[in-house]
């Protein structure tokens, strides 16, 4: 009820006050959302409610108010309070009050016989989905793990990248000195067939001219000779051939 009264007394206190001060109250309900938000980061949320008593006081409230009251201090309070509000009519019992009676003995009523079977399947629920996040968190820690690795592999093939540039160097001057010996090869080849070329050339020269030279020989030779040279020199073999064969038949 205060709640309602203090709702509806807002508009028309807003409109009696003066602009500035009306203004002013605007800036200043608007003051507590205008500065930066806090980047800090914050504390978890706790998994399970406060301790409460009698279903709606927390557990905090007594635990202040005994050092200074005692066990009976708060409720003392709750009653003082309540008779206090009664007794001055701050308070006004009617059909709402009975309303709120029987709509908190209802509230009572389902926390008590539904409150264990509802608290159940949201803890499951909520179970189900710590397991799926911590699915997930494990999923990606091993993604995370496997990315770190890959890398780790990375940066050694890096470092050993300096021995693989030495090899290829190796490499590419063993193929550049093939190369050069293979084409030394090939040039005292080139020129050792010319040569060879020269040599058969100068020695079948010289086998012509000689051939050339005894035929030439022989045909002079042949044309110096008479026919009657000719029969004293088959005569003078003949001769030769009896002279010889009469020496070997005295020999036997």
């Amino acid at each position: 009820m205060l709640s309602r009264l203090a709702l509806r007394a807002a508009p028309g206190v807003l409109r009696n006050l003066s602009p500035s001060l009306s203004a002013g109250a605007l800036h200043a309900a608007r003051s507590f959302h205008g500065g930066q938000p806090c980047l800090a980061p914050l504390p978890p949320l706790p998994e399970r409610g406060g301790a409460v008593r009698h279903g709606l006081i927390p557990e905090e409230f007594f635990q202040f108010l005994y050092p200074k009251t005692g066990v009976t201090g708060p409720y003392m309070l709750g009653t003082g309070l309540t008779l206090y509000l009664v007794s001055k009519e701050i308070y006004v019992f009617n059909n709402e009050t009975i309303s709120a009676m029987v709509f908190l003995s209802l509230v009572v009523y389902a926390v008590k016989r539904f409150g264990p079977s509802v608290a159940a399947f949201v803890e499951k629920i909520n179970e189900e989905k710590l397991a799926q996040v911590s699915t997930i968190k494990n999923d990606s820690m091993k993604a995370l793990e496997t990315a770190i690795e890959q890398e780790k592999k990375e940066q050694q093939r890096i470092a050993g990248r300096s021995y693989i540039f030495d090899a290829k160097r190796n490499n590419i001057a063993m193929l550049l000195e093939i190369n050069y010996r293979e084409r030394l090869l090939m040039v005292y080849n080139e020129v050792k067939k010319r040569l060879d070329y020269q040599v058969a050339m100068q020695h079948l020269k010289r086998r012509k001219e000689q051939d050339h030279m005894i035929s030439w020989v022989e045909r002079n030779v042949v044309q110096s000779i008479t026919p009657q040279q000719h029969k004293e020199s088959i005569a003078k073999c003949i001769l030769d051939l009896k002279a010889l064969s009469k020496a070997a038949q005295a020999a036997v």
